[in-house]
């Protein structure tokens, strides 16, 4: 019912920015809160935040939330995740999904995309 797919990826120096995209497909984008994660090789994918239907309520994991933020754009059904001041441990495959309720876990999230990859290098 939706397709999500993420660009905007690529190398950065520490420091920098990037702003990633996520175009979701269909008519029903606005029947959902947007979450963007990210997972490193060999590790367990980590929630960054989440923006609900509208937009207008936002919530971001700790070890982001001074540097990223999450927007949408209902009409050209897109969500974005503007990322300043990068870090190396930024570096992950970075993933957007869409969740029905946005108080619902991590866990309960419908649809994903297949991922962007980012490398921050020093």
């Amino acid at each position: 019912q939706v397709q999500l797919v993420e660009s905007g990826g690529g190398l950065v120096q520490a420091g920098g920015s990037l702003r990633l995209s996520c175009a979701a497909s269909g008519r029903t984008f606005t029947n959902y809160a947007m979450g963007w994660f990210r997972q490193a090789p060999g590790k367990e994918r980590e929630f960054i935040g989440k923006i609900s239907r509208s937009g207008t309520l936002t919530q971001y994991a700790d070890s982001v939330k001074d540097r990223f933020t999450i927007s949408r754009d209902n009409a050209k059904n897109l969500v974005f995740l503007q990322m300043n001041r990068l870090k190396p441990e930024d570096t992950a495959v970075y993933f957007c999904a869409a969740i029905s309720s946005y108080y619902s876990t991590t866990y309960e999230y419908e649809y994903w995309g297949q991922g962007t990859q980012v490398t921050v290098s020093s």
